[in-house]
């Protein structure tokens, strides 16, 4: 049986996965950004806590790969930084470019994502704005953070644990990743 070309080119893409018969549509929009996240210089509210736990991861990451070069460990077997080596390191970790780092919607709900923040299923299409003010955002959020506690205390938590850094920097009553939901402002 003799099949021209064309059917056979037909039934062909009809057979093979992907092929014209098996197409699934996926489409996605950008973030809306309100007047807020476009334009001000300081961080929105509602991504305060993203940006912390971005803050910290990336103080994180940057102290362990300084303790990593270390040659000599302390008493208990850690590499321990001294405390000019941590507080440059500190400070390279917040004027670091940031550009990693971007705003993704899922489900109507902006977010920070970027190294150290997918804790959740990611979903099968998404835009994401990277650049404009969120690397200024963050390395000013990162400032705010190391002048608030100190470099001296953000070293010690780092020591105990990536998530003690965590909790240090964006837990708390009145930390950025508080439980309690922040008091709505009543209009006089």
């Amino acid at each position: 049986m003799k099949l021209s070309l064309p059917l056979l080119l037909l039934l062909g893409a009809w057979a093979v996965p992907g092929g014209l018969g098996d197409r699934t549509s996926l489409s996605a929009t950008a973030p809306q950004l309100d007047d807020e996240e476009k334009y001000s210089v300081h961080m929105p509210a509602h991504m305060r806590c993203d940006a912390c736990r971005a803050v910290a991861y990336q103080m994180w990451q940057h102290l362990a790969k300084a303790e990593a070069k270390l040659h000599s460990p302390d008493s208990r077997g850690r590499q321990e930084l001294s405390e000019s080596v941590y507080t440059d390191v500190l400070d390279r970790s917040c004027s670091q470019s940031w550009q990693d780092y971007g705003v993704r919607e899922v489900n109507q709900v902006k977010h920070l994502i970027g190294p150290g923040l997918s804790k959740e299923p990611e979903p099968s299409i998404s835009v994401v704005i990277t650049g404009g003010l969120w690397p200024s955002r963050l390395s000013t959020t990162c400032m705010y953070y190391l002048g608030e506690f100190g470099e001296e205390r953000i070293y010690e938590a780092h020591q105990q644990g990536e998530e003690a850094l965590e909790a240090l920097l964006c837990r708390g009553a009145h930390a950025a990743c508080s439980e309690k939901a922040p008091v709505p402002r009543k209009e006089l």
